[in-house]
């Protein structure tokens, strides 16, 4: 059976970028066919607006401690995590754990002190998804190798974590076989559709088909066409990525597998229903 909705697996529809205009960005999205958002909050100061406009928009939200915020939480802030998972339980949209994970790429964050803390949060959420029988959505820069490390940890232990996305995958094939063996699917986005980002495109042309899901990561990583140059940057203009350029980006999946659109829209939001089970609910009502 057909699925007549494209899922964006991975957007920031909370973010600060869409105060002004939030319900016209949800509609613009609506009417390109993005029947479902998942909207990952990435602090606690965020699991309440995260939570807001999942609900608002019909879409689906996780709940988790980005590695690029982890020397701004506050001290209790797995505690905080820990009790929402707890409050929220029963709510159908919250789907995971997430945006978590390890950023080795940002020059701030690669002091020991800095990177010893960020796999402290990680390996505690992890450890706080396997509790609550969630999958987690990753954020994986430069560090697929440690993220990789404490999944297997709690395999091996008998605890396994139940899945999810590895979000804004890069990494090497061997890498992306890595994680599929743990039951993850693979995100890709607007960076896919920068002809210079060979590897991406490889990866995304060459993976099992099983591998696959979409995102934007809105407000952030616009494609080629909305990219700005530095020095457009430098005189103070803006890009903002949005949700509905959700099918435009996967026009360039469509062309890397030779697939039609509206094949590539059932196989990557049947791949979104594996890796995110709690989503299906929400697919048969969008």
């Amino acid at each position: 059976m057909a699925i007549p909705t494209w899922t964006d697996t991975h957007c920031h529809l909370d973010a600060p970028e869409f105060d002004t205009d939030r319900d016209a960005v949800a509609q613009r999205a609506r009417e390109a066919g993005v029947g479902l958002i998942v909207i990952p909050a990435v602090t606690p100061q965020t699991f309440v607006p995260a939570r807001d406009a999942a609900h608002r928009f019909g879409g689906a939200y996780a709940l988790g401690v980005h590695p690029l915020y982890v020397r701004h939480v506050p001290d209790n802030a797995l505690a905080l995590l820990d009790e929402a998972l707890h409050r929220w339980r029963e709510d159908p949209r919250l789907v995971a754990v997430g945006e978590i994970g390890l950023d080795h790429f940002v020059p701030d964050l690669q002091d020991e002190a800095s990177r010893a803390l960020q796999e402290r949060m990680y390996a505690a959420q992890l450890d706080l998804a396997v509790a609550h029988g969630l999958p987690v959505i990753l954020h994986v820069r430069r560090s697929a190798d440690g993220l990789l490390k404490h999944l297997r940890r709690l395999r091996d232990a008998g605890r396994p974590v139940a899945g999810g996305i590895a979000h804004a995958f890069n990494g090497s094939p061997q890498q992306a076989e890595a994680f599929l063996e743990l039951g993850f699917k693979l995100g890709f986005g607007g960076a896919m559709t920068f002809e210079r980002a060979l590897q991406i495109r490889r990866l995304a042309a060459e993976l099992p088909p099983e591998a696959l899901v979409l995102e934007t990561d809105a407000p952030d990583i616009p494609p080629h066409w909305l990219y700005l140059t530095a020095e457009a940057r430098a005189r103070g203009e803006r890009s903002r990525n949005e949700p509905g350029e959700l099918p435009r980006i996967a026009q360039t999946l469509a062309e890397l597998r030779g697939l039609s659109l509206d094949a590539l829209r059932d196989l990557t939001t049947r791949n979104a229903l594996a890796a995110l089970p709690r989503l299906a609910a929400l697919v048969s009502s969008a």
